[in-house]
């Protein structure tokens, strides 16, 4: 494919690039309509000539919704990839194998918990307790699929697929305990991340997305050979020299990591762990050490694009990006199971 024969960098600029014209337009979005023009003087040149509530929409309400976009975008879609490339399967992602379901229960179990008893102020949750349970719940639940779906045989990734569905449900009915015992703000807040959304974005969140997804890359990408040479088979790479399951067990911990802090902030957002990595591998080839960053990429627009239709399909009103990702990801999944008929065992 043409895309295969270009530089890394010269990829890299165009999405860059392409980032930069998604950004400017997703700051025009939304229920006050504001140019392109307006856009860019508010950004680039200080706001001269621009009313002051355009200027105070643009960097307190647009400007950090569309950064928030493009960070949750890339963590999840290096992590899907990891995930696919873990278990070298295309079926294999976060939210499908029950990741984001047990974020999602330890961010339920945050909110009502720490905010009935009072243990710490409500900045301190968001930052902080929110992000470790739900890390917390999505590790734990990592690892209760990879233990049913491995034996001394293997990893089955239909196992651990349907380990998902079994865990996914297990934690909506944790979920659906927790709504019960809430009261109005934590049943809001529960909703709200059950459908997704990015409308809370601010500061701190952007920051502690931002620092998550420099390690997450850092380190996957510190990992990428070895992920290469898992794709030939396990017992491959343990001839090489690799050491297959610490290497799992750190990959899927820091899958669940990054997981937990996208679902911590913006709820649960599916499929664009799943959708991304297939079309970088498509377009741009497997070598992980091209494939992660271009994922990154790739994810940001998506989930960008994604989040402007969800202002503008019912505007003007807003729709959980939850649900858009889930309308464009859920046949994509099905078009991969009907390739996968007859393969999987």
């Amino acid at each position: 494919m043409f895309f295969r024969n270009l530089s890394t960098r010269s990829i890299i600029g165009f999405f860059c690039l392409l980032l930069a014209i998604i950004s400017i337009s997703s700051i025009t979005v939304g229920p006050m309509k504001i140019s392109a023009f307006d856009s860019i003087n508010s950004l680039l040149l200080n706001g001269n000539n621009v009313a002051p509530h355009i200027d105070i929409v643009i960097h307190q309400i647009r400007l950090p919704r569309t950064f928030l976009c493009m960070l949750i975008g890339a963590i999840l879609a290096i992590c899907g990839t990891v995930t696919q490339g873990l278990f070298r399967n295309p079926l294999a992602e976060p939210g499908i194998i029950g990741v984001s379901a047990g974020a999602m229960l330890g961010a339920g179990f945050a909110i009502v918990t720490f905010t009935n008893l009072n243990l710490v102020s409500a900045q301190v949750t968001s930052l902080i307790a929110l992000p470790m349970f739900a890390f917390m719940g999505g590790a734990l639940t990592t690892w209760v699929v990879y233990r049913i779906g491995t034996s001394r045989f293997g990893t089955s990734v239909s196992i651990m697929l349907l380990a998902g569905i079994a865990i996914t449900m297990l934690a909506g009915a944790g979920i659906n305990s927790l709504s019960f015992f809430a009261d109005d703000q934590q049943l809001r807040d529960i909703s709200l991340w059950s459908m997704g959304s990015l409308a809370a974005a601010d500061w701190p969140s952007i920051g502690l997305c931002t620092i998550t997804l420099i390690f997450l890359l850092w380190y996957f990408l510190n990992n990428a050979e070895s992920l290469n040479a898992l794709l030939l088979g396990e017992a491959e790479a343990s001839h090489l020299g690799i050491p297959v399951q610490k290497l799992k067990r750190y990959l899927i911990l820091m899958t669940a990591f990054g997981v937990g802090i996208s679902v911590s902030i913006s709820g649960v957002i599916g499929f664009i762990g799943l959708v991304i990595p297939h079309l970088g591998r498509m377009m741009f080839g497997p070598d992980h050490r091209r494939l992660l960053p271009i994922s990154a990429f790739l994810g940001a627009l998506l989930l960008t694009l994604a989040d402007m239709l969800s202002r503008i399909v019912v505007a003007p009103a807003e729709l959980p990006v939850g649900i858009i990702t889930a309308l464009m990801g859920a046949p994509f999944f099905i078009y991969l199971l009907y390739k996968q008929k007859g393969r999987m065992t």
